[in-house]
């Protein structure tokens, strides 16, 4: 009796010391192996909907969940079918485990599991063969689960490794890629559904074979009557329903966004900004234009919503799934030439600066900088235009002028300093041509710039998580950037009893590159910032592609449909408030500056808008301001004639006269030769004036007719006066460079309208319209 019960003490001994100090030690030498299991990743939109997916190396896409992320009912319908007893049992349901092992003696093989679901999570991270061998490696497997973890923690571990079929793991990935929705919003039938699709993912699949799937289904949905989780009621109710579901969908929506967004982190879920549901319209927009663009064509569109700068939409190329239009390369963030989407921000830096406001007068003239002479994109020339309407019409001569006076350097530096970089040819610095698109940027750095004007003046990088922070910097003033986004908005000058603290307009700026290779549309709504890019990826020339004919009508589209969002769901927007800065004054051209109402001097009045209370005169280029001053000091005597200075009763009198350079421009009442008083011949007044500048061989508004059975017509002109050589111009294009007072063979092939403008080497320019018939 006594060795009994020493041998009895010994057996206890060891199983109640050296069974768990064997056990530990087998638990350090054979770890359970659930940290070498690569998760998936998955890019989400800010609703949590998954945008695309990153499989594991094996090709598995399992989209993780938290236990309270999935259906109440999916979990019941689970636990009832799968392992009623999961909460009391220690891993292994010892009367199932014994119903197994009976079936295995007698037949020699497995015929039911008796698996729990620790042991099937077990089985799940450690696969084994179906034998003896391979149930006693599972045991211990989930003895090591039981072990490390807590039951809910087992179990969130099958919910995200359960197999749905193919590639398929996870009830979070099953849900999203059969239902297209969140776990967490499982119907009873669907919970039913896949709490038993694990059993046999292939065989019971519902988009396949639905009536598989509503045998299986209403089995569990028997077993919750059964063991009374469910009524009997509810249960027939969703028996009525019948399984059918489309085919199943991988996540395939903002793809060059999730590639973007990727490369920051190694997080099994990347969360963003994005509006799942108009990143989808967007989308399905952008195919509807395939067919519409030339073959090659891809698009960019970008929607950010600037109150937070959160990207609510990411179109990176028209296709993904196209390679003949370069699908997989994205165009949000590819550097190309920005054409004239930049001239907005010069003339808003110009402002604060003190040179211009928004009436005030530039040159639309030919005009040479060194070697670099800038046409504009419709051809030809306007003279004296407003800084609103050259903006608004996008004319290339005066921005150029304004450039050369602010500075290509200081402009280039002022955007880089609110991460707006520009890139220059290799060895290249920047010059004027930056301004007409000589330059290269990415639009996603110029879609944040162009949320200065809706935020007063200040620019943050985009945010495309939510977890990314603002980080404002002050690119102008909130003044200036209210007036351009009035000007971009169609309200180019006051309007007396205008609502001044209402919701703007879409504004809005085209830009066009070189050699058509690049179409933009950048707008600013009351609360979204939108970009749209149109071209071929390889920079290939597309005739005809510009910003207003390409991407204006797709701006347009984008926001249309946004305008219907924020009605619909009524969301606060904006207040379009005037800063304090602001005012508004009249003021006289040529001068630029605000004049008493009987002032000869006020040539033309315009009510302009100013920022602190400060109206600049008008803005000479800077090899004009002293060859072509616009206010001469003379004197005249008692009969109104013009003098010398030491004239017996010379009086000093100020004249206000238009740049030389516009002449050509203005009606003959305004021309100098009128304006300035007529000199005395008996004390007449030194002659400083360069002689004009004239073209011989038409006259201004001429008809001209070709010869009967002639396509062309030949014309000889000439010109008189000036200074140095003279440079030619057809309909804004050069055509020609003469000395002197040479002349030119003009061979005219069609009828139309005609301009033909000389710039001389002063700065003088004459020009005449015609017309060929």
């Amino acid at each position: 009796m006594k060795k009994w019960l020493c041998r009895t003490g010994l057996t206890l001994v060891f199983l109640v010391i050296l069974l768990p100090l064997l056990f530990l030690a087998a638990d350090k030498i054979w770890p359970l192996p659930i940290k070498q299991v690569e998760m998936a990743r998955t890019v989400v939109a800010a609703d949590g909907t998954p945008l695309w997916r990153f499989a594991d190396k094996d090709g598995i896409w399992r989209f993780p969940v938290k236990l309270d992320e999935v259906s109440p009912e999916f979990i019941e319908a689970l636990l009832t079918y799968e392992d009623r007893h999961f909460y009391r049992h220690p891993g292994v349901n010892p009367f199932s485990l014994v119903r197994a092992t009976g079936q295995f003696i007698s037949s020699g093989r497995i015929v039911s599991g008796g698996s729990t679901i620790s042991m099937q999570v077990a089985r799940l991270i450690d696969p084994h063969d179906r034998t003896l061998l391979g149930k006693l490696k599972q045991l211990w497997r989930t003895a090591q689960l039981e072990y490390h973890y807590s039951k809910d923690e087992i179990l969130e571990m099958y919910l995200n490794r359960a197999p749905y079929g193919g590639t398929i793991e996870g009830i979070g990935a099953a849900s999203w890629v059969y239902l297209n929705k969140s776990p967490a919003k499982l119907t009873s039938s669907e919970a039913a559904l896949f709490a038993v699709l694990p059993q046999a993912p292939s065989r019971l699949r519902p988009d396949r074979y639905p009536q598989r799937a509503q045998i299986a289904r209403d089995k569990v949905l028997d077993r919750l009557v059964e063991y009374q989780v469910w009524s009997a009621e509810k249960v027939a109710d969703i028996k009525q329903e019948q399984i059918w579901l489309a085919p199943r969908k991988n996540p395939h929506s903002a793809p060059l966004l999730a590639r973007r967004v990727v490369k920051d982190t190694q997080e099994p879920v990347i969360e963003t900004t994005i509006d799942a549901s108009l990143q989808s319209q967007l989308e399905e927009m952008a195919l509807n234009w395939k067919n519409q663009l030339p073959k090659q064509t891809s698009l960019g569109i970008l929607v950010v919503d600037h109150t937070d700068m959160s990207v609510k939409a990411y179109i990176g190329s028209i296709d993904f799934q196209d390679d003949s239009r370069f699908g997989h390369v994205d165009m949000i963030s590819a550097w190309r030439s920005p054409g004239s989407t930049l001239k907005p921000f010069l003339y808003a830096l110009a402002m604060d600066d003190g040179l211009i406001h928004a009436e005030s007068l530039l040159q639309d003239v030919p005009r040479r900088f060194n070697d670099y002479r800038p046409g504009n994109f419709d051809s030809g020339f306007n003279g004296p235009v407003s800084v609103s309407d050259a903006l608004v019409r996008s004319l290339n001569l005066p921005v150029v002028q304004l450039l050369d006076v602010y500075g290509s350097k200081r402009f280039t530096a002022q955007l880089r300093n609110v991460g707006t970089e520009l890139r220059f040819p290799m060895g290249s610095e920047p010059n004027l041509s930056l301004i007409l698109g000589g330059t290269a940027t990415r639009m996603d750095d110029l879609v944040a710039a162009y949320s200065a004007f809706a935020r007063q003046g200040k620019v943050s990088p985009l945010r495309f998580k939510p977890t990314d922070t603002l980080r404002d910097r002050t690119l102008i003033s909130p003044g200036a950037a209210w007036i351009i986004r009035r000007i971009m908005g169609g309200e180019a000058r006051p309007v007396p009893d205008m609502n001044l603290s209402g919701q703007l307009n879409l504004a809005w700026k085209t830009g066009t590159s070189y050699g058509y290779r690049d179409a933009w549309a950048i707008g600013v709504n009351p609360r979204y910032t939108i970009g749209v890019w149109v071209g071929r990826p390889d920079a290939t020339p597309v005739a005809g592609q510009f910003g207003f004919a390409t991407a204006i009508p797709i701006m347009n589209q984008v926001n249309n449909m946004l305008l219907a969002r924020i009605y619909q769901s009524h969301e606060p927007l904006p207040k379009d408030t005037k800063p304090a800065s602001v005012s508004q004054a009249v003021i006289c051209w040529p001068g630029g500056t605000a004049l008493l109402q009987d002032d000869n001097n006020c040539r033309q009045r315009r009510l302009s808008w100013i920022l602190d209370n400060t109206i600049p005169p008008t803005l000479m280029a800077r090899d004009q301001e002293s060859l072509l001053g616009l206010r001469q000091k003379i004197w005249v005597n008692d009969k109104g004639l013009q003098v010398a200075a030491d004239c017996p009763n010379a009086t000093e009198k100020e004249v206000h006269l238009w740049p030389i350079t516009v002449e050509s421009w203005l009606p003959a009442s305004e021309k100098r030769e009128n304006r300035l008083p007529k000199p005395d011949l008996a004390c007449p007044p030194l002659k400083l004036e360069m002689p004009p500048l004239h073209i011989s061989g038409i006259r201004d508004g001429e008809v001209l007719q070709r010869l009967p059975g002639k396509t062309s017509l030949d014309l000889r002109l000439v010109t008189q006066g000036g200074q140095g050589n003279k440079w030619w111009f057809l309909n804004g294009e050069q055509v020609n460079e003469t000395e002197h007072n040479g002349s030119i063979l003009l061979t005219l092939d069609k009828v139309g309208n005609y301009q033909i403008s000389v710039l001389d080497l002063s700065g003088q320019v004459t020009a005449l319209n015609f017309r060929v018939k």
